[in-house]
């Protein structure tokens, strides 16, 4: 019995302990956000690189036109982040969404140098550099690094398809008569193509630019923001 008495007396001194000295500093941290501070940072991991037969992934060399009539190349826009996707403007689906969201990276991030847009026509044949240019006005784009572009179809299929891995085609059979994957590719500085890693470890690899809603109550949006965010401040 005395042992019994010991060892319960012992584990309730233990506990008045934990409660003096624990309870009050946790409270601190709580108060001053530092738990939270934390939390966020732990968040916060290194982009990952895409990966195709062990190599890091680039963007693939390209020439385009612009809605200025200018010749853009990849090489415009080393040094900026940027995000790449494929469009048309004659679209009835899903590309007035895609550009809605591009429009709120323009509006937040629009103003600095060193980020920029990719939107590439897969309607070369209609998309000229004057529709285009009244695209552009329509959507209020602020930043000059924003380019709606436009190439012979066989150069933009082929850097679609091939070069970023996402679906574009012709299609008579759907609105529009094109079909096109409704995803944005994010950049670096340095031409990469770059992706958080998922809950199981794996790169992202592209954003939903049609508002999914991730399980954590995010869309792809909010991420993207963070992330274009994480790599504007990378040292190139």
């Amino acid at each position: 019995m005395m042992k019994k008495y010991w060892a319960y007396s012992g584990m309730v001194l233990i506990v008045v302990i934990f409660g003096i000295i624990v309870i009050p500093t946790l409270k601190d941290r709580i108060s001053n956000n530092t738990i939270v501070e934390q939390n966020r940072s732990a968040q916060a991991l290194p982009l990952s690189y895409i990966n195709l037969d062990g190599t890091a992934r680039k963007v693939p060399d390209f020439v385009m036109t612009n809605q200025d009539s200018l010749l853009i190349t990849n090489e415009d826009y080393l040094g900026k982040v940027f995000v790449v996707e494929f469009f048309f403007t004659r679209c009835p689906s899903i590309c007035p969404i895609m550009n809605k969201n591009m429009k709120r990276l323009d509006d937040t991030f629009g103003s600095r140098y060193d980020f920029g847009i990719a939107s590439i026509s897969i309607d070369s044949q209609f998309d000229t550099p004057k529709v285009l240019k009244e695209y552009a006005t329509r959507y209020e784009v602020q930043s000059p690094n924003w380019h709606f572009l436009t190439s012979d179809q066989e150069s933009v299929y082929m850097l679609a398809n091939q070069g970023f891995n996402i679906f574009a085609s012709i299609n008579p059979e759907v609105a529009g008569g094109f079909e096109h994957q409704g995803y944005f590719a994010l950049i670096d500085k340095q031409g990469y193509i770059r992706s958080r890693i998922d809950s199981f470890g794996n790169p992202k690899v592209y954003y939903s630019g049609i508002n999914e809603l991730n399980p954590n109550g995010t869309d792809d949006m909010d991420l993207l923001i963070e992330d274009i965010k994480q790599l504007l401040n990378e040292t190139p």
